[in-house]
């Protein structure tokens, strides 16, 4: 397994148990702009990319800008009030962070979400200070396009080979496929982990925790199963 020195997280999904409240936020936000109706599916395919990027994907014929507006606006309306109470960390999450800090690894957080609302949730535990450095797809390129991992290792004077991408959608694996940056998919977040191997990742998990037991080589070294070195 190689050396590596950074490792990169997505947020929603990936750290923070948020799908729910993102297919929610964007089934009301539809609703009240008069949208056809999209199922849960659809949605949970277009998270990880930026909100313009997913709102094109998910209606590539709405061209009336100002309704594109609306649906951006209502969709942010939305989330907020479901995260009046922020969503949980997934297990594992907050003790495997502490862990890798004191382990000496660089951290980073890759993620579609504004710098407002990454700025928002991470203020809120109080994690203003607790990755090295942070990207958001308002103020780079949206995932799968390499510009943010480009910048994240740029900041942190870390080479690709000594990065390691970690993501529950094809975005984030894409992205990192395209910086040549290792990556593992997450099967606990939007998409599911069948469809992320296509993509060959270095390691697939169902837990966070199974990621610390990797780095720490405490876990299983073999073929193309959850927990397992993918290659």
């Amino acid at each position: 397994m190689p050396d590596y020195q950074l490792l990169i997280f997505d947020w929603d999904g990936t750290l923070v148990d948020s799908i729910g409240r993102i297919v929610e936020s964007m089934h009301r936000a539809a609703g009240s702009c008069g949208l056809s109706p999209l199922t849960d599916e659809a949605i949970k395919g277009i998270i990880g990319l930026g909100l313009p990027e997913a709102i094109q994907v998910l209606y590539p014929d709405l061209s009336d800008e100002v309704l594109i507006a609306r649906l951006r606006d209502g969709y942010g309306e939305h989330y907020l009030a479901l995260e009046r109470e922020p969503s949980a960390l997934f297990p594992g999450v907050e003790e495997s962070l502490v862990a890798f800090r004191e382990q000496g690894y660089r951290l980073a957080v890759a993620t579609g979400k504004t710098r407002r609302g990454l700025q928002r949730v991470l203020e809120g535990r109080g994690w203003l200070e607790f990755f090295d450095v942070t990207r958001c797809a308002d103020e780079t390129a949206s995932k799968p396009h390499p510009r943010m991992l480009h910048e994240i290792m740029a900041h942190c004077a870390v080479p690709a080979e000594r990065a390691l991408m970690v993501g529950d959608s094809s975005f984030d694996l894409l992205m990192a496929r395209n910086a040549a940056v290792d990556s593992v998919a997450v099967g606990f977040g939007a998409q599911p982990l069948e469809s992320l191997l296509a993509h060959r990742p270095r390691l697939a998990i169902n837990e966070f925790c199974e990621l610390r037991a990797w780095l720490e080589g405490r876990a299983p070294v073999g073929t193309v199963e959850v927990g397992a070195y993918v290659g």
